[in-house]
C-alpha cells in the first residue's frame, strides 16, 4: 500500500559541474539528498509516489555540459518517470501512471494565469522553481501531465518510466520519418534510443533494418529484436562505413537510394557517419544531434536530394499509443534495461559521464539514501 509522506526526499543538483576561469580546474558538481516539504496540492493537481526515474542524456548534459537550466540551482532532475498517484485528484488515486516530458508545470505564474504555453517551467516535471524532480520519492504534478498505465502486465513498473521519454522519442523520430510497410532504414547508434528505432521501424512495417555501431555486444543485442543487419563500426571512418553498407547491400539486392536513416547517439562522430551514408531521395533524422555545421557535409545531403529531419521528444497525446505498443510486446523493454537505486546517483552519472552504459539506466526509489544502503556497484 501506498501513503502519503510527511517530506519529499530528493536528490537535487546544488550546483553543475563548471570550471574555473582562472586556472581551469574543474568544479566538480554537487548532488545532495535533501527533504522538502509536499507543497498543498490544488485542484487539477496530485502527488506521485516515484517507482522509477531513467537518466537520460539530458540529465548529463544538465549536470557536466554546461547545458542551462531553465530555473537557477538548487533543483531537483529527472524527468522520465513512472509511478502511483497517491494525493490528490480523487479520480487518480491508486492508478500507475507515466508522467509526460514537457508538459506545462501548471504552478508557475504563466499556467496559473492561463498562458501555458508560455511555461518556464525547466523540462522536468513540478513546480515552476523547478523544486521538485524524477529523482525523488514523490513528485507533485498536474493531472493533465499523467497519462494512465493499465495492462502492464508482467512489466515492471519501473521500466516503464523508459516509456516516458527514451521509447516515446524512438516513437517520434518513427513516425516523423514516415516509415512504412516496405521502408528500408539504417540505424546509427545500438544504445538508448538506437534500439528502440529499431523496434519500431519493424512494427511500423520496414523490410530491412540496418544497424551500426562500434560495440558488437550491443549490435548483437539489436539482431534479437529487430535488425537484419548490422555494421561494427570500430576503428573505422565514415566513408569505410559508408562503403561497408554499400556493400552489403548490393550483396542483399537492396536499394542504394531512399533508405531512411536515424542518427541515434546526438554526437559528433555518429553524424559524420550519417551524412556520409544517405542515397538519392533518402531522409535523414537527427535526434536531439547539434545542428549541422559542416558546409562540405551540408554539399553531399543537398546533392544527394535528401531531406533532414530533426526530432526531439515526443507530444503527450501519443503516450497511449505508445505504451500499448510496449504492453502488447511490440516493444521489448527488458533486454536495454537496467536498473539501479537511486541511492546510487553520484556512481550512476560519474559513469555514465565517462562512457554511458550499454543499457538504459531507471534508478528506483529505494531508502534514498536516508539509510544505510547496499555498496554502490557498478552502472554498467
Amino acid at each position: 500500500m501506498t501513503s502519503i509522506p510527511d517530506t519529499i526526499a530528493a536528490w537535487q543538483m546544488l550546483q553543475p559541474e563548471t570550471r574555473d576561469n582562472a586556472t581551469g580546474a574543474t568544479i566538480p558538481g554537487r548532488l545532495e539528498l535533501v527533504e522538502l516539504q509536499v507543497p498543498a496540492l490544488a485542484a487539477g493537481e496530485v502527488l506521485v509516489e516515484i517507482a522509477g526515474c531513467g537518466v537520460c542524456d539530458a540529465d548529463l548534459g544538465f549536470f557536466y555540459d554546461g547545458i542551462p537550466t531553465a530555473s537557477r540551482p538548487p533543483l531537483t532532475l529527472g524527468n522520465e518517470i513512472s509511478g502511483i498517484v497517491v494525493a490528490g485528484e480523487a479520480s487518480w488515486l491508486g492508478k500507475e501512471v507515466l508522467v509526460a516530458v514537457g508538459k506545462p508545470c501548471g504552478r508557475c505564474p504563466s499556467c496559473r494565469t492561463g498562458r501555458p504555453d508560455l511555461c518556464r517551467a525547466p523540462k522536468i516535471p513540478g513546480n515552476g522553481a523547478g523544486i521538485y524532480g524524477g529523482f525523488s520519492s514523490h513528485i507533485p504534478v498536474a493531472a493533465s501531465c499523467l497519462c494512465e498505465i493499465t495492462h502492464r502486465r508482467n512489466i515492471p513498473l519501473e521500466h516503464l518510466a523508459a516509456v516516458a521519454d527514451t521509447v516515446a522519442t524512438a516513437f517520434q523520430a518513427a513516425t516523423s520519418a514516415s516509415i512504412t510497410v516496405g521502408d528500408n532504414v539504417i540505424v546509427i547508434g545500438a544504445r538508448g534510443v538506437g534500439p528502440f528505432i529499431v523496434q519500431m521501424a519493424k512494427a511500423l512495417g520496414a523490410a530491412t533494418v540496418m544497424v551500426v555501431d562500434t560495440v558488437e555486444t550491443r549490435l548483437q543485442r539489436t539482431l534479437t529484436c529487430g535488425a537484419d543487419i548490422v555494421i561494427n563500426a570500430a576503428g573505422k571512418s565514415p566513408a569505410e562505413v559508408a562503403a561497408e553498407a554499400d556493400h552489403l547491400r548490393a550483396a542483399s539486392g537492396l536499394p542504394g537510394y531512399g533508405w531512411k536513416i536515424f542518427e541515434a547517439t546526438g554526437t559528433r562522430s555518429g553524424r559524420e557517419t550519417a551524412l556520409a551514408l544517405p542515397g538519392q531521395a533518402g531522409k535523414l533524422i537527427l535526434i536531439a544531434s547539434e545542428p549541422v555545421t559542416d558546409q562540405n557535409s551540408m554539399s553531399r545531403i543537398t546533392a544527394s536530394g535528401a531531406e533532414i529531419i530533426g526530432t526531439r521528444g515526443c507530444p503527450s497525446d501519443d503516450y497511449p499509443q505508445v505504451l500499448d505498443m510496449v504492453t502488447s510486446g511490440r516493444i521489448v523493454l527488458a533486454p536495454f534495461v537496467q536498473t539501479r537505486p537511486m541511492s546510487w546517483i553520484r556512481e550512476v552519472f560519474a559513469e555514465a559521464h565517462m562512457a554511458p552504459p550499454d543499457k538504459h539506466t531507471v534508478l528506483t526509489a529505494d531508502d534514498m539514501g536516508l539509510e544505510v544502503g547496499p555498496e554502490p556497484k557498478s552502472c554498467r
